[in-house]
């Protein structure tokens, strides 16, 4: 069992696009330094960079959710926006890799979160019952290539 947070950056090709390569690569490495501290603070595991995001593990549900929050906020501070998604599910460990299907179910998340917004799946509320974090409840959701609906949370401020 794991926790696991995908991160995107929203409309990052637009961005690149916009400010030129040279800003968009300083940008890009000051995003990686502010993610990997978070992961860092929160005891999650990167596995790897995906384009302009994050696929990380955790051993615990609320240190996933808490490190997907700051990634958030941390990003907006610095003038761009960051989606963000966490599962918690069962998970095959490889060494430079995690595979199973809580795998895809978090990216699934992950990419129906709005800007600046963590949106979890069904498996983390109940986890983390009492840390404190609120959920708003956004529905249920097919996820493409996953059986059955999900309902899906987003985490409130």
């Amino acid at each position: 069992m794991a926790a696991i947070l995908f991160t995107d950056i929203v409309s990052s090709t637009e961005q690149a696009a916009r400010m030129g390569h040279r800003r968009w690569s300083a940008l890009s490495d000051t995003h990686d330094a502010m993610v990997r501290k978070a992961l860092q603070r929160h005891r999650g595991r990167e596995i790897k960079t995906i384009g302009d995001g994050f696929l990380a593990t955790f051993d615990a549900t609320s240190p996933a959710v808490r490190a997907a929050i700051e990634i958030v906020q941390h990003a907006k501070a610095m003038g761009f926006e960051v989606r963000a998604g966490v599962h918690t599910g069962e998970v095959e460990m490889r060494p430079a890799d995690v595979t199973g299907l809580a795998v895809n179910i978090a990216k699934r998340v992950c990419d129906l979160a709005g800007p600046v917004e963590v949106l979890v799946s069904e498996s983390v509320r109940p986890v983390i019952a009492g840390s404190a974090i609120l959920f708003e409840d956004r529905g249920e959701y097919e996820l493409k290539g996953v059986p059955g609906a999900w309902r899906l949370y987003a985490v409130r401020d």
